[in-house]
Formats: C-alpha cells, structure tokens, sequence
C-alpha cells in the first residue's frame, strides 16, 4: 500500500475527517494558509505542493504555465488556451466552473437542500426579501470545487453584472461529510452574491461563491478588493461590467463550492445530476422557451 493510498483511507473515515477539517481553529488556520501559500521558494513550493499531491489527485497537465512561483501560483493557476470550450448555444445556461454536482434541482418555495436531510432557506442564505421574492422555486444546482480543481469561475451566459453583496462569515470545510453534519453551512460561511442580468431574454441569474476552511478569499476581476474574512460584511458594492459567455468573472484562492439560481421557467440540463462531474463551459441549464 502506497502513502498516498494510506492517508487517502485515514481521511476517508467521516468521523475523522470531520474533526481534522473543521474542530480545529478555522479562522487562525485560514488566514496562515493565506500567507504561506504566497511564500515564493522552491523548495517551500516543491514541498507544498508534493504534500498536495499526497491528499488530492492534482493534475497540471493542463495549466498553461508548468512552473509556479508559489503554492497559492498553482492554486490560482490559468489553464492553456482552448482547455474548456464554452456551449455556443444561446439557450443554454453554462456551467461557470469545474465541479461536482451537489444537490440540485427546483426549490420548494424558498427551501432547499445541502444535502438530503439539510434543508435550509433562501431568507438565510441571501438576506434579501427582493432577492428570495425572485428566486422562489427558482432551479437551483450546487457546484463543488474540489481541491485539486481548476479554481478559477467565469461568466454562464452573455450577461451583465451591477451588484456584489458579500457576506463575512465562518470558514466551515464544504465537503459531503460537513454537509450532512452543520446545518444551514451555507447560510454561515463567507460568500458573495453575485446579481447578472443576462443577455438573452433579459432573465436574471444569482451566482453565489461560497468560502470554506483555507478557502476565504475570492478575486472577481471587476471589483477592485480581495473579498476575505477581515473584509466586514455583509456590504454591497456596485458595479456595471459585461461579460461575455465563457469570460473568466474571478477566483477563489483554493477549491469551494458556487451555488447558481434560475428563475422559474430554466430546466437543469438532462446530464446534470447529483454527483456528476462537469467542467467550466458544459451545459448547466436550458432557459425558457420563448414564446
């Protein structure tokens, strides 16, 4: 048996996995993280990202760059040009980032779920009694960056962004195991919210990045300030940028989870499921109809 395969096991048991990832102190373990993943020496970043490869399938293969200045460099990495074709198609929704389907599906007024027997409510989540009055049975989907993902999100559809509100909140780890165990996780992790008004029909779509443990910063390129935990909130910071489908939005600085709202009226795409992987570019949803 290999190390890799070892440590993979040890972490695969829920109990402690849940208790080296989220009862220690997140905050404190946070913000080191921050800074010593911009720590520029090779053999701190050969280390680091050796030490990686030990917990997670890191693959670079497709990085456009194939050495990195740092650790925090790999995290944020850019992927060679053509590496994640964007749907063409104006009827459909794409997916802004790597992940892992979660739960997903249409919400039952203003519930959701985290995970099967997790509900929690668009009044806990958002905070915003316009934002739950348009997102009620709304089609939702919730997308997990893996650790060893591509970080980087970007623009589902043809569309344009006036409002951020972010959210300071708690650093709570996003993986299955903490989402059948904390309730309302979302509702108590830092996040944004990200208002775009796309293009096509002038329908509305709620981007909303979710922070984790080692996670809490999040870079969008039209918004001069580096959202993280000494940054108050919540606070709304408005802003007027187009972006075209497929057009990178930000990054987070290690893997995460976005959660994306249609209205009533989208229809997930019939490959979208929980569980299922997809890439930045693949189909996410269909809008209405017209007509």
């Amino acid at each position: 048996m290999t190390v890799r395969t070892a440590v993979l096991r040890i972490l695969q048991q829920e109990d402690i996995n849940f208790l080296l990832t989220n009862r220690i102190p997140r905050q404190l373990l946070t913000r080191f993280m921050g800074w010593f993943s911009k720590i520029e020496n090779p053999v701190v970043r050969r280390l680091s990202i050796a030490t990686w490869r030990l917990f997670a399938d890191l693959r670079l293969h497709e990085a456009r760059k194939t050495r990195f200045s740092s650790l925090h460099d790999c995290f944020i990495r850019d992927l060679k040009a053509g590496a994640r074709p964007v749907d063409p198609d104006p009827a459909v929704l794409t997916s802004p980032c790597d992940a892992i389907v979660g739960a997903c599906g249409r919400l039952d007024g203003v519930h959701l779920l985290q995970a099967k027997g997790f509900p929690y409510t668009l009044h806990d989540l958002l905070g915003d009694p316009e934002l739950v009055a348009t997102y009620r049975n709304a089609v939702y989907a919730t997308l997990r960056i893996t650790s060893s993902m591509y970080h980087r999100f970007h623009a589902p559809h043809d569309c344009r962004v006036r409002q951020v509100t972010y959210f300071s909140g708690d650093t709570w780890n996003v993986n299955p195991i903490a989402l059948r165990r904390v309730e309302q996780l979302f509702c108590k992790n830092e996040r944004a919210m990200i208002r775009t008004g796309l293009d096509e029909g002038g329908h509305h779509v709620l981007l909303v990045p979710v922070a984790a443990v080692l996670v809490a910063s999040i870079r969008l390129h039209f918004l001069n300030v580096l959202l993280h935990l000494r940054y108050a909130g919540p606070n709304v910071m408005h802003c007027d940028a187009r972006l075209a489908k497929g057009e990178e939005m930000g990054w987070f600085q290690h893997g995460s989870t976005i959660l994306v709202f249609a209205p009533h009226g989208f229809a997930l795409h019939e490959r979208v499921h929980e569980g299922a992987p997809i890439r930045a570019g693949e189909p996410l949803m269909r809008l209405p109809a017209h007509g």
